[in-house]
């Protein structure tokens, strides 16, 4: 099953093997992009990274069954590097409650939520459809910190939607 999706532009990191692992005490984390899993070196790289009681899988996100994840006996952490990748994975049968937003790091037309979470007005439309869809969404960069839930997420938003940094 499926513990927590969480979308991380920098995929496996620190914050991931330090803190998220031990937290959830998962046995696999699967990472679904496109990108790393066409290089090989980064597939290596975070294979060694993680303990060896961990197993790790880099894999295109359109070859990722994401039904299946969720019927494994395995605790899972998924991660994906950005919320489209999380549409996009519901609409192919992600079915999960939790949804972590780590690191979406800034670019022009996103406005800066906290210090590691920026979001453009599309990526929000997204995360309102998963939230209409069951999805429990939240700002956490490790399990420590109080999580931000989406109804301040968008109150935060709300205050800078008119004016993303450029």
């Amino acid at each position: 099953m499926i513990s927590l999706v969480r979308v991380d532009n920098r995929l496996i990191h620190g914050q991931v093997i330090e803190a998220w692992l031990p937290y959830l005490k998962v046995s696999r984390v699967l990472v679904a992009d496109d990108q790393a899993a066409g290089n090989p070196l980064a597939r290596a790289a975070m294979g060694l990274a993680v303990p060896r009681r961990v197993q790790v899988d880099v894999q295109p996100l359109g070859e990722t069954d994401f039904a299946d994840l969720e019927r494994s006996p395995e605790a899972i952490l998924l991660v994906v590097r950005d919320i489209s990748g999380v549409l996009f994975a519901r609409r192919r049968g992600l079915v999960c409650r939790a949804l972590n937003l780590g690191n979406v790091h800034f670019s022009p037309g996103r406005a800066q939520v906290t210090p590691s979470v920026f979001l453009s007005q599309e990526e929000v439309g997204n995360l309102e459809e998963l939230a209409a869809g069951g999805m429990q969404i939240e700002i956490r960069a490790v399990p420590r910190e109080r999580p931000l839930p989406f109804a301040e997420i968008l109150t935060r938003l709300g205050a800078h939607a008119a004016e993303p940094k450029a």
